[in-house]
């Protein structure tokens, strides 16, 4: 699950949602040779510490491309950091230099991007009859069109690691009274509770879904609708400083000096009993070490155990740039990504969940932990919340854990970014 950083302005927003890029430009990366074509192809992903396994998987598009169609194929991948990679995307987007190839989050960018008129109508493409009818929904725009292809669906919460608790005699908890009980245990053991790395801002918003998605299953169901009506406020969101604050005062200290990477590293060393975190680290944790025995939990925000459920999410996914000039081989990339041959080892190199009809691979031990919850009905689908409310909301509580703000200021400042949003995008 990939999480973008807020836009530097409103005009810029402005910009990107204005309407579809036009195609100026003649330099189309595409030279004929004696032997056929070389094209140019720019991909764009958020994800560089996977940077090797996508290596190696263009290098054997690159090659069957050259057997299949005789067309040498240099690919430009552009792996920018998390926190980095929406900037940096939006200004390319509007400045017409959009990458062919580029991954989006599906359920917060489709909708804005699709009405921008930037992405191309894949619905027709050989890897829709591949998907899961599950993933189907979150990859597809307002229109009905299919305009992504999803790599990565999770389910998320919080990580544990099982041996911890096991060691300790802890069972899962399924109220936040119950967390606090679990928590002094673990203190009582000298094991610190919690991981905390919110060095990358996209890191501490992570709390921001799991509070909506969990109440607008129950007492705030309306609440994104009255939103985007400009009629609701955060506050009545203010569980999330309830799980925020137990989290900080039981966790590990220099947060705001930890990103993702190291949190991976020292979760997997046994720092801390949890993080609040999914398992799309599961790679880099994995890299540290093969032998963690973890799991994936839905995280309690209050007292009702009936909204402690698992987040549902498909997150990132790779689109075609409805103005890329290599359209051809944009599309044969994207539906690579579901070959028949090679896309299983792909994914579980990866430590992605299958997503398609052709996925073999055995399930990783903590999807089943989820699937647990989603068969019990103990779920909901990740909230639909603007990028960049969700953006502010990693500042905002980057702010709020350093106490340079405080909870009123966090709500004003999530209330602000809405409503910029919802006049963007009248």
């Amino acid at each position: 699950m990939k999480v973008w950083k807020s836009v530097a302005s409103a005009l810029l927003v402005s910009v990107l949602l204005a309407g579809c890029g036009s195609n100026a430009g003649t330099d189309n990366g595409q030279e004929e040779s004696a032997s056929g074509s070389t094209v140019s192809l720019k991909v764009f992903v958020a994800q560089p510490r996977l940077k090797e396994h996508y290596d190696k998987y263009i290098e054997q598009f690159k090659a069957k491309e050259k057997a299949e169609k005789n067309i040498e194929v240099n690919v430009q991948l552009e792996m920018p950091p998390a926190d980095n990679a929406p900037q940096i995307l939006k200004t390319r987007l509007a400045s017409n230099d959009a990458p062919d190839v580029f991954a989006l989050h599906a359920v917060n960018e489709i909708p804005p991007f699709s009405k921008a008129g930037y992405l191309e109508d894949l619905s027709g493409q050989p890897f829709v009859d591949k998907l899961l009818d599950s993933v189907k929904p979150s990859i597809t725009d307002a229109e009905g069109k299919i305009v992504a292809i999803p790599l990565e669906t999770v389910s998320w919460g919080y990580l544990y690691n099982k041996d911890i608790f096991e060691e300790q005699g802890l069972e899962v908890p399924t109220t936040l009274t119950e967390m606090k009980a679990v928590v002094e245990k673990l203190k009582a053991a000298n094991i610190t509770p919690f991981e905390l790395s919110y060095k990358e801002a996209w890191i501490p918003q992570l709390f921001l879904p799991l509070t909506v998605g969990a109440l607008t299953q129950s007492e705030h169901k309306d609440f994104v609708e009255k939103m985007n009506q400009d009629q609701g406020s955060f506050s009545d969101m203010k569980a999330l400083f309830d799980i925020f604050d137990l989290v900080n005062a039981n966790g590990t200290d220099k947060a705001l000096e930890v990103g993702g990477d190291d949190g991976s590293a020292a979760f997997a060393s046994g720092s801390a009993a949890m993080w609040i975190q999914g398992p799309w680290f599961a790679e880099t944790i994995l890299k540290s070490n093969p032998d963690l025995n973890f799991g994936v939990a839905p995280m309690p925000i209050n007292d009702n155990p009936d909204d402690t459920k698992i987040n549902l999410s498909t997150s990132t996914s790779l689109a075609v740039s409805s103005s890329s000039k290599n359209k051809e081989v944009a599309l044969d990339f994207v539906n690579y990504i579901l070959d028949d041959k090679d896309s299983s080892a792909f994914f579980e190199a990866l430590k992605f969940n299958p997503i398609a009809k052709i996925h073999d691979f055995k399930s990783f031990p903590w999807v089943d932990d989820a699937q647990k919850y989603v068969s019990e009905g103990k779920a909901y689908e990740d909230p639909s919340l603007p990028q960049a409310v969700k953006d502010e909301s990693g500042k905002a509580l980057q702010g709020y854990y350093s106490g340079q703000l405080n909870q009123q200021q966090v709500i004003d400042a999530l209330d602000k970014a809405w409503k910029s949003y919802n006049k963007v995008n009248k």
